[in-house]
């Protein structure tokens, strides 16, 4: 059996924001676009595993903040990919302004800038996920993309197999906007809608295994350091 590959997409240095290829074989599926104009970032990681655009064969969104979403228009038209999102997330998709609720200074300070609330192109999924997990055994990936609400009411996570979850932004890590330094220390992310069910939701991805956790900002994290991470959402003081 070809083993699946995850292979990282620098979208901003040191870890700030991350995208993910998966790769079986010579098909692809691309997790987050990214900002604005990142196609030439993502082309730059297809070639460097002898990809092109012609094997992405879908496009998964976590969720659709501008930085995770912001390319997909773009990329759709490189690659005729479908577009994948849960139902939860088309009003982002369709350009509703993202509820910010800022978890400390540095998203206050982001939210001012209003660098999260910039139109980008706006689109319909091609594909809307209703349940809460299904599988692409059928498409030739094994894997599950798991609904994971918390950031916002429509992420997803993607759980691979040996044990691996690309998680979005159900955490970060490191300073600032996530990476950069003590990416091993994880944190929330500048903004979260529900705290609670992120930590619901960091629960289940525990509960089902997954032992190494890539996220938009920062990481990757190990289930000890989610465990933690979950703890201290417990705690925290609404």
């Amino acid at each position: 059996m070809t083993k699946i590959q995850i292979e990282t997409i620098p979208i901003l240095p040191f870890g700030m924001l991350n995208s993910f290829l998966i790769v079986h074989g010579d098909d692809a599926i691309l997790v987050d676009t990214g900002l604005p104009k990142s196609e030439a970032k993502i082309f730059k990681t297809l070639k460097k595993l002898g990809l092109s655009w012609s094997n992405v064969k879908l496009i998964v969104l976590t969720h659709a903040h501008i930085d995770h979403a912001g390319s997909a228009v773009a990329i759709k038209a490189l690659t005729s990919a479908p577009i994948w999102a849960h139902a939860r997330e088309v009003p982002y998709c369709s350009g509703q302004p993202p509820k910010l609720a800022a978890t400390g200074p540095f998203g206050w300070t982001f939210q001012k800038t209003g660098a999260i609330e910039r139109p980008f192109p706006y689109f319909k999924p091609d594909e809307i996920m209703t349940a809460g997990e299904i599988g692409l055994e059928d498409r030739g990936f094994p894997l599950k993309i798991i609904h994971t609400p918390g950031h916002t009411p429509g992420s997803v996570s993607v759980l691979l197999e040996n044990d691996r979850v690309i998680a979005g932004d159900l955490a970060a890590s490191g300073v600032l906007l996530g990476g950069i330094a003590l990416r091993n220390k994880p944190k929330r992310p500048p903004f979260e809608e529900d705290r609670l069910a992120v930590a619901t939701s960091l629960e289940l991805l525990l509960q089902r295994g997954c032992k190494t956790f890539y996220l938009g900002h920062g990481g990757p994290l190990n289930a000890d350091r989610i465990e933690k991470h979950v703890s201290t959402l417990r705690r925290v003081q609404a």
